[in-house]
């Protein structure tokens, strides 16, 4: 799982409070050199790697699941708990995913007829939320993450 960054300004922020926290107990430093304690205070190697870092983006919600996680949500507006036993990228920053339930789940909700499924095949986006919907524009599988 990736590590999401403060944003940049926040960063600076950082080491500006920590050069005058410094000089007010009788240390003067550079601004450069405060910058460097806060990317060590992050846990990288010097302030350029840490300023990239701040600036990229952090992790979509999916990226913080993988083959093996026990997963909650909702499929075919069902509620249910399981394992993902299969997780890959996909084009148009979709997922495809594979679910095995932890127990069956009715995906009929007519009293006179039920059809259950234990493992499914579907797309989701970053968020865990299938792009495929019900004829009630209900999406097919939203993922609790």
């Amino acid at each position: 799982m990736a590590t999401a960054y403060p944003a940049i300004e926040d960063l600076k922020s950082q080491a500006k409070r920590l050069r005058q926290a410094m000089e007010a107990r009788g240390t003067t430093i550079p601004h450069s050199a405060a910058l460097e304690l806060v990317a060590q205070q992050h846990g990288v190697r010097d302030w350029n790697t840490l300023a990239a870092l701040a600036t990229r983006p952090n992790e979509e919600p999916i990226a913080a699941l993988s083959v093996g996680f026990k997963v909650r949500g909702r499929y075919l507006n069902q509620p249910f708990s399981g394992k993902i036993l299969a997780l890959s990228a996909h084009s148009g920053g979709l997922y495809k995913i594979t679910i095995h339930f932890d127990e069956p789940v009715d995906i009929v909700t007519f009293e006179s007829f039920s059809a259950f499924r234990q493992r499914i095949n579907a797309q989701v986006d970053g968020n865990g939320i299938s792009p495929r919907k019900t004829s009630n524009a209900v999406p097919h599988l939203v993922l609790d993450i």
